[in-house]
């Protein structure tokens, strides 16, 4: 019996979640910079109370080895070291009675510390 292996494209999903909220801010942070090459950059560094936290920064570059995606026209970077500790992770923008901030549900995250800004892997 001979069988013929089809190839059928399958769209695997994305590696972070960008939420529309967390997109719309940026774009109105960027508009008040007055840079349209401005793109937000997510990373992981070392530090905090429980090993790890996260960084949000703007940036004009994008380094050969960032993950880029892109919201409602704007760019989310990723450096290569940050990636492995946020795939899967929702970047979110919340504006609640706690305050506004820039949110990650990171389900690689073992722990979180009180603070929410710091986990481990």
């Amino acid at each position: 019996m001979n069988a013929v292996a089809e190839n059928i494209p399958t769209e695997m999903p994305a590696p972070f979640v960008f939420t529309d909220s967390a997109a719309s801010k940026v774009a109105e942070l960027i508009a008040e910079e007055g840079n349209p090459d401005l793109k937000l950059r997510v990373f992981v560094q070392g530090g905090g109370c429980s090993g790890f936290q996260y960084g949000f920064t703007f940036d004009e570059v994008t380094n050969e080895d960032d993950t880029t995606m892109t919201k409602n026209g704007v760019s989310l970077l990723i450096d290569a070291m940050s990636y492995q500790y946020l795939v899967g992770a929702e970047i979110d923008y919340k504006d609640d009675l706690e305050g506004a901030q820039f949110v990650i549900k990171n389900p690689n995250a073992t722990s979180s510390c009180g603070c929410g800004s710091s986990f481990s892997a």
